[in-house]
């Protein structure tokens, strides 16, 4: 991101989410992104997960120039690069945690035998093996997230962008998702978790912090990694 700026106007007002944001994350980073209530952070996960472009500003993504993309572009680089793992987990409560897992290859036009074979391996990845045909109300808060992150790794993309992913949790289920991100990184996806827990966020190697749009500090946690 180069000179990345995203206003929205409110009746008379002019909002400026981020004013000027320049921020280079390499592949294979983990970084979290932190911040007070408007500081810009919801705008930034927004676009880095290219579901928002910005008002002005270079954004890249993979040499990809984001700002320049249509809705159907930046639909094909969502499913293509990014993995998202929100705090409410969004599943489906009809559908087992295999059909949820599924659904992101489902939208990408993958045969039902193959996406359900990936789904079970994501499911898997993630300690969720003996649980494929239960249905979220069967799981709990702890696994339900750790299905989310099953169905966010199953497109095999080079990011997973996680918004407050423990959010919802109780200590323990929070510990067991930040160490299968710990996980993740290792194997060497890109991670960028975007939230207000200290404690989470030192599990990443470099936290940006975010006030009234513009980067305050840009820390690197684990110069030996």
């Amino acid at each position: 991101m180069e000179g990345i700026r995203k206003h929205y106007r409110t009746g008379e007002n002019v909002v400026r989410a981020l004013d000027g944001v320049d921020l280079h994350i390499r592949k294979g980073a983990y970084v979290a992104i932190m911040g007070p209530s408007g500081s810009g952070k919801s705008t930034m996960m927004n676009l880095l997960g290219c579901l928002d472009v910005p008002t002005s500003g270079l954004y890249l993504l993979n040499g990809a120039d984001v700002g320049a993309m249509d809705d159907a572009a930046l639909s094909g680089v969502r499913n293509r690069e990014i993995g998202f793992v929100f705090q409410s987990f969004n599943l489906l409560p009809r559908m087992n945690a295999l059909e949820n897992v599924a659904l992101p290859l489902q939208y990408a036009g993958v045969g039902k035998e193959e996406r359900l074979s990936r789904a079970a391996v994501a499911l898997r990845q993630v300690g969720l093996g003996e649980r494929l045909l239960h249905r979220p109300d069967a799981l709990s808060g702890g696994q339900r997230q750790r299905v989310a992150v099953a169905r966010a790794l199953v497109t095999h993309p080079s990011i997973i962008l996680a918004d407050e992913p423990t959010g919802n949790l109780d200590t323990a289920a929070s510990d067991g998702v930040m160490k299968l991100f710990d996980d993740i990184h290792r194997k060497g996806n890109t991670v960028i978790l975007v939230t207000h827990e200290e404690a989470v966020a030192r599990h990443a190697e470099r936290i940006v912090r975010l006030r009234d749009g513009k980067i305050e500090s840009d820390e690197n946690l684990h110069q030996d990694r």
